[in-house]
């Protein structure tokens, strides 16, 4: 062994080290030392650290000292980093951006923001899983939410929904209920981000107004393909209110510039292996290159005559307004194109409140919005721990803003004088009200006997839950079965699996029956009781996702797996065409380094195959040499790379070098496999999934 002791100058203390720009100490440690170009590594308060590598301690051998400010400093800052991480939506990611009105909303309120055209309005917005930890996967099946804080001229307003436009539930009071049986059992400590298991269903098969929301949350929108690929809705109503006070009802809906695409059950299972953070990293990879996600936002406008027409009741948050009965009406778009410089800051710190609005937009009476508008308020005082939330700088308006409000933990703010109150007489420039422009709530007559009571207006529970199913084109049907079929057959006791299937029979005998197949039921358990009569509503295309795909590459990524001797000018032609039709790649070899191509020269290798599975693709490449094609022939990683590409409807592309994988993988040639040499072909495939090769590949759905 060499004399490492020779190679390491000899350092009694810290006081005689030689400063350089970079030395190391008695043990070996690495010291970086502060030159021009950087800055003095400081405590905290100010005062330069001449060592960060080793604790003050009595003698070489010695104990560490009490006296050690820093290295108390530093462990307690640590020890103290992390905050209650939100019960819900804990796992997200967020970047900034701006909204652009394009067609103005001066009819029906006074809101600068929906009024005043061609302003860019700054906003952070903020997606999200439901039910897993602040650490868990990207994608599972779960609800997203979907929020967006606006910076406006008067003031923060929070757009708090999710890429689903109904909920499970008509009262905030059973909110607790219901996370509660979503969440981790408290006796096990699982599953983790999952809906299927018994202390979810068995709300559920107790909750009949969840049954529209539990065809929505096994179907496709759960399972999105990308945050830039999903819808944002808020949900509830809410009103507009113009410069006479009048209110017009209005429910927001945010539509993706790429359009609607989801993964399918088994691709998002392996990609939550395979990249656990898929969905960040894809907004991440987005904005870093200029290819900034968009949305539009549109409005569906109707007035209290028009709502007392409905075959439902718009306060109901189970229920939906079709678009066929109140068309969308665009109005601007929302651009994100900045990720945050810091996400624990931002992403982790901003703080959605549905009861921030400003003037000019106001509340229904839908008892869901209701609880919430106290619900969020209170958990931001519990998770950031102060009263002062709205200092931290992702939330603080952008406006200016003032009151009488003082002190508080972690007050930043320093107000002068001595009046803190309101009316006084003792300050000219104390802030004061304004009746002319301040926020105002609409005037509403109201009257009735006070007590715990819902609306029999809510009483039907099944009717859009069978909209929305028989809106699904077939493809999409099977999906919610398989899904049903999947998390059912995770319960563990019979009754509440028997009590989901009654339910079942509600909505659709059909659906009941295929659902019962697949659990191996020998006969249909029995419908419960029903408070409303289920009626046959008229079909809702808009609600469906397969027909909403655009046919466009944009967002999307191909896969191109090379080895030694791949054709480097068939290579250059498909990289060229996938970036001439929107769409980027990653080349990708059994190797990292040294993979060279039939003119000799070294590729260059965008990822390790094991390391990037077909799951992370939307179709894909194989350019290949007959050698490596043989040579690959045995490698697991390879066959699986093509054998779950096929599986999971993408396009592939294959040259002669590869047919011998596509028959070792099993492959059969249909629409979307490919020959290299019909690249257009190919291209116009991969914007879509080969949705009928799905029957032959799942013959039980």
């Amino acid at each position: 062994m060499p004399n490492i002791k020779k190679s390491i100058p000899k350092v009694e203390t810290d006081i005689n080290r030689k400063v350089t720009s970079k030395s190391t100490g008695n043990g070996g440690e690495l010291h970086q030392i502060a030159e021009k170009k950087q800055s003095d590594l400081t405590t905290n308060q100010g005062v330069a650290v001449s060592d960060n590598q080793n604790s003050l301690k009595a003698g070489v051998n010695g104990p560490a000292l009490l006296e050690d400010f820093i290295l108390r400093e530093k462990i307690t800052h640590f020890d103290h980093e992390r905050i209650p991480e939100r019960i819900v939506h804990a796992r997200g990611t967020g970047a900034h951006g701006f909204f652009e009105l394009t067609h103005s909303l001066q009819k029906f309120t006074t809101a600068k923001i929906l009024t005043e055209l061609n302003t860019r309005t700054p906003l952070f917005a903020r997606f999200s899983t439901v039910a897993g930890g602040s650490g868990s996967a990207d994608t599972p099946r779960d609800v997203r939410g979907f929020s967006v804080k606006f910076y406006t001229s008067e003031g923060n307003w929070d757009l708090v929904g999710n890429n689903i436009p109904v909920f499970f539930i008509q009262d905030a009071i059973k909110f607790p209920d219901l996370i509660h049986a979503v969440k981790m059992g408290p006796d096990r400590g699982f599953p983790q981000a999952a809906t299927a298991h018994d202390t979810f269903w068995d709300f559920i098969s107790l909750t009949p107004e969840a049954m529209h929301m539990v065809m929505w949350i096994m179907s496709d929108r759960t399972l999105p393909r990308s945050l830039s690929m999903m819808e944002g809705f808020g949900v509830h109503s809410f009103r507009l209110i113009d410069q006479d006070g009048n209110s017009t009802f209005v429910k927001f809906h945010w539509r993706p510039k790429l359009g609607l695409q989801s993964t399918i059950w088994d691709e998002t299972v392996k990609i939550a292996g395979a990249d656990p953070d898929f969905h960040r990293r894809d907004l991440f990879n987005s904005i870093s290159v200029g290819n900034f996600p968009e949305w539009e936002l549109a409005v569906q406008l109707f007035t209290q005559e028009e709502a007392d027409q409905f075959p439902f009741d718009h306060l109901d948050a189970t229920k939906l307004i079709p678009e066929e009965l109140v068309p969308l009406k665009v109005i601007g778009r929302m651009v994100l194109n900045r990720w945050p410089n810091n996400f624990f800051a931002e992403t982790e710190q901003v703080a959605f409140c549905p009861s921030h609005v400003v003037p000019g937009i106001d509340f229904s009476n839908d008892p869901l919005l209701q609880g919430r508008l106290f619900s969020y308020l209170d958990t931001q005082l519990s998770r950031l721990g102060s009263p002062n939330f709205h200092q931290i700088p992702v939330n603080a308006p952008k406006c200016p803003f003032g009151n009488h409000q003082r002190d508080g933990h972690m007050q930043m703010a320093q107000p002068t004088g001595r009046v803190s109150y309101e009316p006084n007489t003792l300050s000219t420039t104390s802030p004061r009200e304004q009746p002319t422009t301040g926020f105002k709530s609409m005037s509403e007559q109201l009257s009735g006997t006070k007590g715990r009571i819902r609306p029999e207006s809510f009483a039907d529970h099944y009717s859009q839950a069978r909209q929305f199913y028989l809106s699904q084109n077939k493809y999409e049907q099977s999906h919610i079965i398989s899904a049903l079929v999947f998390e059912l057959s995770k319960v563990e006791h019979p009754h509440i699996r028997e009590a989901m299937v009654g339910h079942l029979r509600h909505i659709i005998g059909d659906l009941a029956l295929r659902v019962a197949n697949g659990l191996g039921m020998e006969n249909l358990p029995p419908a419960p009781d029903i408070a409303a009569p289920v009626v046959d509503l008229p079909l809702t295309p808009a609600v469906g996702l397969i027909d909403k795909m655009k046919s466009t590459l944009s967002g999307r990524v191909i896969g191109i797996l090379i080895s030694d001797g791949s054709d480097v000018e068939i290579l250059k032609t498909v990289q060229t065409a996938v970036i001439k039709a929107g769409a980027t790649y990653k080349t990708i070899a059994p190797k990292i380094n040294g993979i060279y191509l039939s003119d000799t020269t070294e590729a260059k290798i965008d990822g390790q195959l094991a390391g990037n599975p077909s799951v992370m693709f939307d179709a894909i490449v194989t350019i290949l040499s007959k050698e490596a094609g043989k040579k690959l022939q045995k490698d697991m990683a390879t066959t699986s790379f093509i054998r779950d590409a096929y599986s999971h409807l993408k396009a592939i592309a294959f040259d002669d070098g590869s047919k011998i994988l596509l028959e070792t993988a099993g492959i059969e040639k249909d629409a979307g496999v490919i020959s290299i040499d019909k690249i257009p072909d190919f291209l116009s495939a991969a914007k879509t999934r080969q949705w009928s090769r799905e029957k032959s590949l799942h013959p039980a759905i």
